[in-house]
């Protein structure tokens, strides 16, 4: 069997593209087209491997999870994270991405730090890397989830809830556009941004993904790619 067979078993490259994270996938709201990071990945892997591209395109992390997990895409752009690591194999990071947190303009809170106390509600994307992470680390606070990432701050201004978690570049974004917010300074997490295939795929084509991610980064492809979207405040993971 081939390398392209053990990729695009169905002849083409399915590639999961999550939209929940805006610095890497976004639809543009005239023509629909998909474009982004991760786009870009998925189209030079299906041209490496000589096969059509086909996107499967989901509003959150999770969707995109099942679709690779469950087989119905190739595969996927994801946050590292353990629970996810159950069903697919993981490349190393391509990109880093800072995870904050945004707390009104009169909130006590200064400090990512005092965040992790009892009575704080913190809102997050449902089965996003957030989720998942602060699901494991906070101990006292208490996790409230919006539907997705892009509903977020809205779900936290309309719930009065004392806390929002995100992409630091989404949740910037949203305080310029609601105003009466302001971000935590520095970070509570950073985000290890991977591409993965189904864990049942062949061990060739998991080091094959491997290589094909080590070599965009080594090469500037993922350096060129970010430019070109003009996404700040993600690096090229080293």
């Amino acid at each position: 069997m081939s390398l392209s067979d053990d990729f695009a078993p169905t002849g083409a490259l399915r590639a999961s593209i999550n939209l929940g994270n805006p610095l890497l996938a976004h639809r543009n709201v005239d023509t629909g087209a998909i474009s982004g990071v991760s786009v870009d990945l998925a189209g030079e892997l299906a041209r490496e491997l000589g096969v059509p591209l086909e996107l499967v395109v989901f509003d959150k992390a999770a969707q995109s999870v099942a679709a690779v997990t469950g087989q119905t895409a190739d595969i996927g752009f994801f946050a590292i994270d353990p629970k996810r690591g159950e069903g697919i194999a993981f490349t190393a990071p391509y990109v880093l991405i800072e995870g904050a947190y945004l707390v009104r303009e009169d909130s006590p809170l200064r400090d990512n730090a005092e965040v992790d106390q009892p009575g704080h509600r913190v809102v997050v994307g449902q089965g996003s890397a957030y989720d998942l992470y602060l699901s494991r680390h906070l101990t006292q606070a208490a996790i409230v989830r919006a539907e997705n990432s892009q509903r977020v701050v809205d779900e936290f201004l309309a719930g009065g809830q004392e806390v929002a978690a995100g992409v630091r570049q989404q949740l910037q974004a949203d305080a310029d556009r609601v105003g009466g917010v302001r971000l935590l300074p520095g970070r509570f997490m950073v985000i290890e941004q991977a591409m993965g295939l189904p864990k049942s795929r062949p061990a060739q084509a998991a080091a094959a993904l491997a290589d094909f991610v080590a070599r965009c980064k080594a090469s500037g492809f993922v350096t060129r790619a970010l430019e070109r979207h003009g996404i700040r405040g993600a690096s090229v993971a080293p």
